[in-house]
């Protein structure tokens, strides 16, 4: 009985700790604030968005809540070179539904853009940089790599898309590590 009880306890620590060590955080596009739609002035046109993911830190896992009008709106994901032409018509990603959520799922830049015609051009755009997850080095980047990296940057890494998983395996492995490092302490406090 004594044997099952420590058990439990040590069962109910480490998932408590493995809990604690994979956080996410959901962000809603333009806050309260503008949401997702058309800059209201000039000024700020093509700064509203851009502005406002410089002033947020993304992590892997995190997620991007779009509000706007249903069917009246979208979201695209697009590659970077169409995000600077405002080009809608080969999307990677499309949502109109006017609760969009994309899972931010692998570190690097992410391109959002309106797929409404001229919205692009009028602000309703941005550039989302997910960080690396901590402990994990990049590797350096050599000529190859740079050319390489317009078309890796504009990738969907979706839940359901398993094209680079590089960087989702890399924070899994090492809570992994973390985890297992943990549960082998509270084991040999336990039974040794």
């Amino acid at each position: 009985m004594e044997y099952f009880s420590k058990v439990f306890v040590l069962l109910f620590l480490v998932s408590s700790i493995q809990v604690g060590l994979v956080t996410c955080t959901q962000f809603e596009v333009g806050d309260k604030t503008y949401g997702w739609e058309v800059p209201k002035t000039k000024y700020y046109q093509q700064l509203v968005y851009n502005e406002w993911a410089s002033k947020k830190r993304f992590n892997v896992d995190d997620t991007l809540y779009f509000s706007y009008e249903t069917f009246a709106d979208s979201v695209l994901v697009v590659s970077k070179d169409d995000y600077e032409k405002c080009h809608s018509d080969r999307p990677i990603y499309y949502l109109n539904d006017g609760h969009s959520v994309v899972t931010l799922d692998r570190p690097g830049l992410f391109y959002f853009m309106s797929g409404v015609a001229e919205h692009c051009e009028k602000g309703q755009k941005m550039v989302v940089k997910v960080l690396e997850p901590a402990g994990v080095e990049t590797p350096p980047a050599d000529a190859d790599q740079s050319a390489n990296q317009n078309s890796s940057d504009s990738l969907p890494q979706h839940k359901n898309n398993n094209n680079n998983a590089t960087g989702a395996l890399a924070a899994i492995s090492s809570t992994t590590i973390i985890f297992c490092i943990m549960s082998c302490l509270l084991l040999g406090l336990f039974f040794f």
